[in-house]
């Protein structure tokens, strides 16, 4: 796994990121030094599609990147005949995506997977029984935020769900700081240096947008979601379930 060294060295110009060839590289570590409790959330997913996979159904993993979830998906299923779609809309992550799935098989031989590059914003969800959403929403326009989780949730099946997970803010501003000040702290100890924190975040400020826990509880319960739960959170990460 190659080291993320992106934002090591100090930039004339530091430009929005991008999930580019360079950030496809270093993802798997990445993501892992950068989001605290990645790997505590993932390793939960076979539980959630082992309980709430049915049959004869679709499950997505949306934003699906390298395919971490989708291979939890696979791991869990325990109903036959359900089919995963997963979601990017970069073909380099997908590339990637589609070797690792190579290497992995389904618990079930009637479970299939399919990759798909496209926009979530225009994706039909259709016959779903499980919609994974990991760390996407927040970089879609807010704006637009509502109209998916509403396209999420007609696409579900009655009883179907949502595993929403998302980085976010507090309206307390010293429960905030603490939150980010932690957040730093969990880079420093995964070997980030000041420099590589404070360019990374320049470069997602203007493309990763936050909301609150109560922004996204409020819009999950526009959508029609009944149950919504906060079932994970570590420092300003945090992930909903939600059930139609």
């Amino acid at each position: 796994m190659k080291k993320d060294r992106i934002f090591n060295t100090p930039l004339d110009e530091i430009i929005d990121f991008r999930f580019d060839e360079n950030v496809v590289k270093v993802f798997p570590d990445m993501i892992k030094r950068s989001v605290p409790g990645y790997t505590t959330l993932i390793s939960q997913i076979p539980a959630f599609a082992a309980r709430y996979a049915q049959e004869n159904s679709h499950c997505y993993d949306l934003g699906c990147s390298l395919g971490a979830t989708t291979l939890m998906l696979q791991q869990g299923i325990r109903t036959p005949n359900c089919h995963i779609i997963a979601v990017d809309n970069s073909p380099a992550m997908l590339e990637q995506c589609q070797k690792s799935l190579a290497r992995s098989s389904p618990s079930l031989p009637s479970t299939t997977t399919e990759l798909r590059c496209a926009d979530i914003e225009t994706l039909t969800i259709d016959n779903a029984s499980i919609v994974t959403f990991n760390w996407t929403l927040q970089f879609i326009p807010l704006e637009k935020r509502h109209k998916i989780i509403q396209n999420i949730y007609s696409g579900l099946r009655p009883g179907g769900i949502l595993i929403l997970s998302e980085k976010v803010h507090f309206t307390d501003n010293q429960l905030d700081q603490w939150a980010v000040q932690r957040h730093h702290d969990f880079k420093r100890r995964n070997d980030y240096s000041e420099l590589e924190i404070s360019q990374k975040r320049a470069a997602l400020e203007n493309v990763l947008i936050t909301e609150s826990i109560d922004q996204h509880r409020n819009r999950l319960k526009r959508a029609g979601f009944g149950q919504i739960y906060t079932w994970f959170q570590c420092f300003n990460f945090i992930s909903l379930f939600a059930q139609k």
